[in-house]
């Protein structure tokens, strides 16, 4: 990829919304596949009663929109701002209170999980009927459109491509607890080819941070598949 391309690809524009300020990709196309869409506002005239607590709206009881569902609320019911980063506010925006929780979990993936991500981890890539795994660095692109693996071989999944995600476990550790992530499974539609390309990731077997890295990347991995079916949902 040329770096012409590659800056193309995450190049970013400030625009005002009615809801706030957004830093969005400058062309739609290259936007994250993590990301949603501002909702349509309620219009005002449907909602005379804050639509959680049924207050009557007048001059001293004001509406107002919660920025990630639409919804009219009155103040007491929207009146958290919170960081609503999957549709690139540049501050916190109002939300309701069940939007709000939403909103709280999924900063932890942006603030944590985000970065393991895009620092990549090392894995053993089949791809298909393969015989031979290669070593392989894997890793989320900048701008969260592609997963990128590099060895002696590259390639580039476009993550919107991929049609469904498995963490592969093994065991239960001593005395309870969840069982340890070994790998990962993904099916995905390569350009150009028929029917559904199989890939497969195992972590290495050995006990430094390279293989706790592999598991951190995976559990990161397992999160964000969660959110890219959530936006497909919506």
């Amino acid at each position: 990829m040329s770096s012409e391309v590659a800056a193309r690809r995450d190049a970013k524009k400030l625009v005002r919304s009615p809801s706030g300020l957004r830093m969005v990709p400058e062309h739609r196309a290259f936007g994250s596949p993590f990301g949603l869409e501002e909702p349509q506002w309620v219009p005002d005239k449907e909602c005379p009663r804050c639509m959680q607590c049924d207050a009557k709206f007048d001059f001293l009881t004001r509406k107002h929109h919660c920025r990630r569902c639409g919804k009219c609320f009155c103040d007491k019911c929207c009146g958290q701002k919170v960081p609503l980063r999957r549709m690139c506010f540049v501050d916190p925006v109002r939300q309701c209170a069940e939007c709000a929780l939403v909103s709280h979990k999924e900063a932890e993936f942006y603030d944590k999980q985000l970065k393991v991500l895009l620092s990549g981890a090392t894995f053993l890539v089949t791809f298909g009927d393969a015989e031979k795994p290669e070593a392989m660095v894997c890793r989320l692109s900048n701008n969260q459109r592609y997963l990128l693996l590099e060895g002696d071989s590259r390639y580039e999944i476009e993550i919107a491509r991929i049609s469904t995600v498995q963490i592969l476990t093994e065991g239960f550790p001593p005395g309870g607890g969840n069982a340890r992530a070994t790998g990962m499974s993904l099916q995905y539609a390569a350009p150009g080819a028929e029917g559904m390309t199989q890939l497969r990731l195992t972590a290495g077997e050995d006990a430094n941070a390279s293989r706790r890295q592999s598991t951190a990347w995976l559990a990161a991995m397992h999160k964000a598949t969660k959110l890219l079916y959530e936006s497909r949902d919506q």
